[in-house]
């Protein structure tokens, strides 16, 4: 028991210096001021660091020339809404284009020949 103690007060000193040294390097912070970061990070153990790490810890600038993504792409082709919007579309001009070949079969009063018979 004595051993996760150390363990656990290791892990909280660790944290606790990395999320100073992060606030007081970084540029800007998010969500407060950074004097209100380091006094939650300071007072309040292990509880303090792992906020400023979620929430205040400034996001990664986007690298030059590229587009910041904001939505993800979807995993698979069926949970892509616009995928499954195109695949109905298509779909569906192939029924109506095959419909309107059999109306028009019906019209003449031709019965479906097999290719290749006379």
């Amino acid at each position: 028991m004595v051993r996760l103690f150390i363990l656990l007060a290791a892990v909280q000193l660790v944290l606790f210096v990395l999320a100073l040294i992060s606030c007081l390097s970084a540029a800007r912070v998010r969500n407060a001021p950074r004097l209100v970061w380091v006094l939650v990070i300071l007072l309040i153990p292990l509880l303090g660091p792992l906020a400023y790490f979620l929430w205040g810890r400034p996001l990664p600038a986007p690298e030059e020339g590229t587009v910041p993504r904001r939505r993800r792409a979807p995993s698979a082709p069926d949970d892509d809404p616009d995928f499954l919007r195109s695949v109905d579309t298509e779909q569906s001009r192939r029924e109506r284009e095959a419909l309107a070949q059999w109306e028009k079969e019906l019209e003449n009063g031709e019965p479906d020949k097999p290719q290749g018979s006379a």
